[in-house]
């Protein structure tokens, strides 16, 4: 009789992880897909003061978050939320979503992202941002790869306008 070998364990401390900054977001890797036998990754965003996810789609993967300081705004849809530390919400894949510091100091979240393999852009843009300056060329064909739509809704300007926000273009 053969024992079959248990998975391999993956162990990520406190404040451990690659890390970079995906323009007004930073993101701090922390389960990859290889990690989870591709049924999901996690990573950590840091929201600064001010700082916008511009609206965008995902068409492949779902996200989870969960607020663990500050506060963040969420738009998923026409549904629209601020939530502060240990707020859960869904972000479901083909609805479009925005994300955004709504309070006075720096927030940060957890993102499950299922199924894994959508960290593989925030590295690519990462290490796209880190390269130099980034021709709008290479963001949309990036994108493309990833299934990430992005669009300029009626409300965004309402959103930017209320929470201070830096909306870049």
């Amino acid at each position: 009789m053969t024992r079959e070998e248990p998975p391999p364990l993956t162990v990520v401390r406190p404040g451990e992880g690659r890390s970079g900054l995906l323009g007004s977001i930073g993101v701090q890797f922390k389960l990859w897909g290889d990690d989870t036998g591709g049924a999901l990754s996690i990573v950590e965003h840091p929201f600064p003061v001010g700082a916008l996810v511009a609206p965008h789609r995902h068409t492949r993967e779902d996200e989870y978050s969960i607020v663990t300081e500050g506060e963040i705004g969420f738009r998923s849809g026409d549904r629209e939320v601020v939530l502060g530390a240990g707020g859960y919400i869904t972000k479901p894949r083909g609805e479009l979503h925005a994300m955004w510091n709504a309070g006075q100091v720096p927030a940060r979240m957890i993102e499950i992202i299922s199924p894994a393999g959508f960290e593989h852009f925030f590295r690519e843009v990462v290490e796209m941002i880190a390269a130099g300056p980034v021709e709008a060329e290479q963001g949309v064909g990036l994108a493309e790869r990833y299934g990430l739509e992005f669009e300029e809704p009626a409300w965004l300007p309402d959103v930017v306008a209320r929470y201070g926000l830096e909306h870049l273009r």
